[in-house]
């Protein structure tokens, strides 16, 4: 929706749009009828994504603190693109009519096509027809949600709406892959079912990409030209919108994803959904909330006597103190804090968010970060999937520095950094081991945390 400018009180003719693809078969479903339909918690798929979307539409803030600009624009436009049989179309457009009595949203419906491509594309065509004719396609921000990813949070679609209106032109929502993956060779074996590896590719840069994918309208409307130029088995090689915008050079920005937004395509897929909504939808009383708590540990060796490296634990610097080694600035305190957070959250651990083998670096605007830093980061990843911390409580283990003159500093800036009281203490080994001979620190972090 248009608002006044606060400054020159002028038009803003920056729009948001939605098209929700739900004209997919759900063959692989196994239930005989397309997947939107599919019954889920006692309604159709379909109903699921809508109902996430209740506060965006309002333009309402999400629990995604990081993400809050624009948070009271709302959308715009929302279309559904349906099935093309008439008693599958009318059950979900009843959905989208009741999306836009409750929320003052324009929901328009379109059939889908015989393919993602034809059914994204017929879902631009519907927004430029219904909605879109007079809006400025380059200052237009489209988000494509597929519909079998029912439990999408909401804070997802308002980081990407965020990137591209922050000038990006292409963005897409993943999660750092976290399984080892490798690489086959085409030819099969003898062996029936049997194949050869090729290549263990490395994880760090990997990433596994969700939806909604945004762009902006005049991007749209550019990759659609030009795949309708290409020949038909290039064009079907090109499975969503952001691998033909990478087709065309243009760059594509990752945000963050959510565990939670598990595309439904198997049988397997709907049970693990239909799990996660009735945990999510028993009345408390019934279910109590109950903390979760995780235990992180690191270790990092002090550095050379001939590499001098200034020495950062427990968000604080020590002056005159030989350094530790490791990437980032070798806070073992502070990594250990993170690894206890994302262990309570069952998010995986430092290396699945900042890189497994150069801390920092998959993230290239975590370079180099310091420990506090990265706790910060630990704490808004957490905050965005849904979890609050309540405690966090760290020991470590070292012959050198001596801590409790500054034991109170430290925790009030690794407090500051996760948002929450973090308790420090500090013991030695009695000369035994690598810590006992002053050759390394060791900590141990145990996180409180809760669902919020």
């Amino acid at each position: 929706m248009s608002r006044p400018d606060a400054g020159t009180g002028k038009p803003v003719t920056a729009r948001r749009a939605l098209i929700v693809v739900a004209a997919g078969s759900g063959e692989r479903l196994g239930h005989g009828r397309p997947k939107a339909c599919v019954d889920l918690g006692g309604r159709p798929i379909l109903s699921h994504v809508m109902e996430r979307l209740h506060g965006l539409a309002q333009g309402l803030p999400t629990q995604d603190p990081a993400h809050q600009a624009g948070a009271d624009r709302g959308l715009d436009a929302v279309v559904l693109v349906l099935p093309s049989d008439q008693v599958s179309y009318d059950q979900l457009a009843t959905v989208g009519e009741q999306f836009s009595a409750a929320t003052g949203v324009p929901v328009h419906r379109t059939r889908g096509g015989g393919s993602r491509s034809a059914s994204v594309r017929a879902g631009i065509r519907e927004l430029l027809r219904a909605a879109a004719a007079d809006w400025d396609p380059a200052r237009t921000t489209v988000l494509i949600q597929d519909a079998a990813r029912a439990m999408t949070p909401e804070a997802v679609y308002s980081r990407v709406f965020t990137a591209v209106e922050a000038g990006a032109a292409a963005v897409v929502p993943a999660l750092p892959v976290t399984d080892t993956i490798k690489r086959v060779h085409p030819e099969p074996l003898a062996t029936p079912g049997a194949e050869r590896v090729a290549e263990t590719v490395p994880r760090s840069s990997l990433r596994a990409v969700q939806t909604p994918q945004g762009f902006t309208l005049e991007l749209l409307q550019r990759a659609f030209d030009f795949i309708g130029d290409l020949p038909d088995a290039q064009a079907e090689a090109l499975t969503d919108e952001a691998m033909i915008a990478e087709a065309m050079g243009v760059e594509v920005t990752v945000v963050p994803g959510s565990q939670s937004a598990l595309k439904i395509t198997t049988a397997e897929d709907l049970a693990a959904a239909q799990a996660t909504l009735a945990q999510r939808e028993t009345p408390a009383p019934e279910r109590p909330v109950l903390p979760r708590v995780g235990i992180g540990h690191d270790v990092h060796a002090f550095a050379p006597a001939q590499e001098p490296r200034d020495l950062w634990l427990a968000g604080l610097f020590w002056p005159g103190q030989q350094g530790l080694t490791g990437h980032s600035d070798g806070d073992a305190v502070a990594h250990a804090c993170c690894d206890a957070l994302f262990s309570a959250a069952g998010l995986g651990d430092l290396g699945v968010h900042f890189g497994a083998d150069t801390i920092g670096t998959a993230r290239p605007e975590l370079e180099g970060a310091s420990g506090a830093r990265l706790l910060a980061e630990a704490a808004r990843i957490l905050e965005a999937e849904g979890f609050g911390i309540g405690s966090i409580a760290v020991q470590f283990v070292a012959k050198r520095p001596k801590f409790g003159p500054r034991r109170e500093e430290a925790q009030q800036v690794l407090s500051a950094a996760a948002g929450a009281p973090v308790a420090i203490s500090a013991t030695t080994s009695d000369g035994l081991g690598f810590t006992g001979r002053g050759e390394g620190i060791l900590a141990t972090a145990t996180a409180v945390i809760y669902t919020i």
